[in-house]
């Protein structure tokens, strides 16, 4: 009786320390908030002019939040490290317009793919005509994200850059004259740069790849199912489309 009372009490103890039972909606519930991962990208995770976090991402993820009964918290994480923060806890979600890479879907539990995208090359507008082919490209110099969809792009077609921290600094590099040109989501893109924006000296280019995107939890975790439900809810009562078209990006949502 004493050695099974003893296996008994081990069990629970393994139970209470962890592994695939335990339940994140429990513990992001018991804790009271949702930590969100994410980096400086517009119009998805951006600060307005009171240092608010606000994006199309960032106001989706605060009414998740508040369906879960709990308050999004807004972390700003290296790109690359994502998953590393997910599994130390960290952080909680993976939220920042995320492309559903097969590397991605190794590493986490994602959610349904939510927008679509493309990875774009931008440089200066006055030589953008010239470079509209993945063939014309490998003579430039490049920043781009570390970890991000666009240094995959680079990489498949060999072509060398500089990595740099977050989309927003790579487009600084183009800007300031550091390279020729940066790979950054076309969503992005459509929100920084042309006429009336950050950058309105610079334009898109070659378009290099199209992608969706999704977001990422820990394996196995049951926020994904959670998430799933609540996103076709949002998106049947019209909080989806509404809050997209609030950040311009209505035509690049995914119908469910």
């Amino acid at each position: 009786l004493f050695y099974l009372a003893l296996a008994l009490t081990m069990a629970l103890t393994l139970a209470a320390c962890g592994g695939k039972s335990d339940s994140d909606v429990k513990y992001v519930k018991d804790k009271g908030t949702l930590v969100v991962g994410m980096t400086d990208f517009a119009p998805m995770d951006y600060r307005d002019g009171n240092g608010e976090w606000i994006g199309f991402d960032a106001d989706m993820a605060k009414a998740f939040a508040e369906s879960l009964g709990v308050k999004a918290e807004f972390i700003e994480i290296t790109w690359d490290s994502k998953a590393m923060e997910l599994e130390t806890k960290a952080i909680d979600v993976v939220w920042n317009g995320m492309t559903l890479t097969d590397e991605v879907k190794s590493l986490m539990g994602v959610s349904e793919p939510y927008c679509k995208n493309a990875q774009v090359v931008v440089l200066s507008a006055d030589l953008a005509d010239q470079y509209m082919s993945a063939d014309a490209i490998g003579s430039l110099t490049f920043a781009v994200e570390n970890g991000s969809a666009g240094m995959k792009a680079l990489d498949s077609l060999n072509i060398p850059y500089t990595a740099v921290d977050t989309q927003a600094k790579a487009l600084m590099e183009v800007a300031a004259g550091s390279t020729d040109a940066c790979v950054i989501d076309l969503l992005m893109a459509g929100a920084m740069i042309g006429p009336g924006t950050s950058y309105p000296q610079l334009a898109t280019a070659a378009e290099l790849e199209s992608e969706e995107y999704g977001v990422g939890f820990r394996k196995d975790s049951d926020l994904v199912k959670t998430f799933n439900d609540f996103w076709k809810s949002a998106y049947d009562k019209g909080t989806v489309l509404s809050t997209a078209q609030t950040y311009g990006i209505a035509q690049n949502i995914i119908e469910k």
